[in-house]
Formats: structure tokens, sequence, C-alpha cells
């Protein structure tokens, strides 16, 4: 089937393809108690990502209204990204029906492209180690470009690295970042309910908004205005 061919659709990762709360939450306690600071639980470091390591460090350390510095920063986030580098794929799991829903795209002919705020790098190795590299033709993250999401260069460059154009094309995510990318760059956005947002996502202000990954089947050809039978 060809349903969805000259069609591009770009994930987030974190919360969106992957639950990789508890992983991220284990370096964050890393280095909260590195610091002698009290570790946070799941559900609270789940609020606080979607901007990055170095915004989740800060979130993290500013619970209590601290504000490091620069160099005492950057030390936190080098410790960080050493953890969680080695630790990137202990406990984050694929959500339910992605890996399903994933195939159902591809062999529509669908493009598929991943653009995240985490580095290029550690996406790769969670991807791989989840066996989900496979699936994409383009894989961005904060470091391959001088610019990152809410920058709608990001996306835009995600669907044109995929060999995609961004006239047909959708993003899917989690979060008022990823939403506020697709107003940006004038592209559909679809935003699932079970990522980390911290503001209910009825309210962010997505084309479609869906409980289930495997809904995705059932909204993007209404979304993209597609023919499920052509």
């Amino acid at each position: 089937m060809s349903l969805y061919a000259g069609y591009t659709i770009v994930f987030d990762l974190d919360g969106t393809l992957v639950d990789t709360a508890p992983d991220l939450t284990a370096a964050l306690n890393h280095v909260l108690e590195s610091e002698g600071r009290p570790a946070l639980a799941q559900a609270e470091v789940r609020n606080l990502v979607g901007h990055g390591a170095r915004a989740l460090i800060e979130r993290g350390m500013g619970i209590d209204g601290y504000e490091p510095s620069e160099p005492h920063l950057q030390r936190m986030l080098k410790l960080f990204l050493s953890f969680y580098g080695e630790n990137v794929a202990n406990h984050s799991a694929i959500f339910p029906g992605v890996t399903a829903t994933l195939d159902h795209f591809r062999t529509r002919r669908a493009r598929l492209g991943v653009c995240t705020n985490k580095p290029t790098g550690l996406s790769k190795t969670l991807l791989t180690e989840l066996d989900m590299l496979g699936h994409f033709e383009a894989i961005l993250g904060s470091d391959s470009l001088p610019v990152r999401k809410p920058d709608p260069l990001h996306l835009i460059e995600t669907i044109r690295q995929a060999g995609g154009d961004p006239a047909r094309a959708v993003m899917v995510g989690d979060s008022a970042t990823d939403v506020d990318t697709a107003r940006a760059a004038n592209i559909p956005v679809v935003a699932v309910t079970f990522g980390y947002s911290a503001t209910p996502v009825h309210e962010l202000g997505a084309d479609i908004v869906i409980d289930t990954f495997d809904a995705l089947t059932e909204v993007l050809p209404r979304l993209l205005r597609l023919d499920p039978a052509g």
C-alpha cells in the first residue's frame, strides 16, 4: 500500500515514542545526590522533561529556588550525560502500540523522522538499544543544528533530511514545545496524552489529541485528508 507516499511523519522521542522517565530520573537523581540534595520522584521528573538535559538539571536544582552558576551547571551536566549515557535504556520502554504503528506507516510508504531535544548520540543509542533505529530516515537531536525545538528549523530540517517536503508532513509529540514547534513551522500536529506535559495536553492547541499511540492510524488520514481506501 502507498497511502502515505510522499508524506513525512516526525516524532518527538521522550514521552512520545519511548517512556524514558525511569532512566532520566535515575540520572537526575545521581546528580542531585552528588550535590547533597534529595532525590526526586519519577512523577516529579516527568513534568521537568522536554527541553534537554541542561534544562532538566536546572529545573531539578531549582525545585527549591536554587540557581547554579554556569561552571557549576556545566560540571553537573557532564556528570549527568556520563551517567545517562551508560544507563540510557536500563528501564526505558517503548510505549504500547508504537512498534506496530511505525510498521503500519512504513509499509504504506511514509517517511519517518525523529526531532528531539535529546543529544543526537544518546537518541541513536537509545533507539538502537530498543531496536527502533531502522524505522527512521532521519534523527535530529539538540546538537544537530545551531537551533533546536521550539525553533521551527529543527523540525523543517528533520523533514528535509528524511527526504520529505514540509508541505506534506505532520508532527507527533507530547508537549507544548512540540506543538509550538509545529505551529511555527506551519505543520499540523498531533499530541499524545501519555507523555510528559505539565500542562493538560488538550490545552496545548494541537490539531488532534490521542490517548493511545495506535490511534494515529485512524486520525492521520483524516488530518492529512487522505483516502484510506485509495
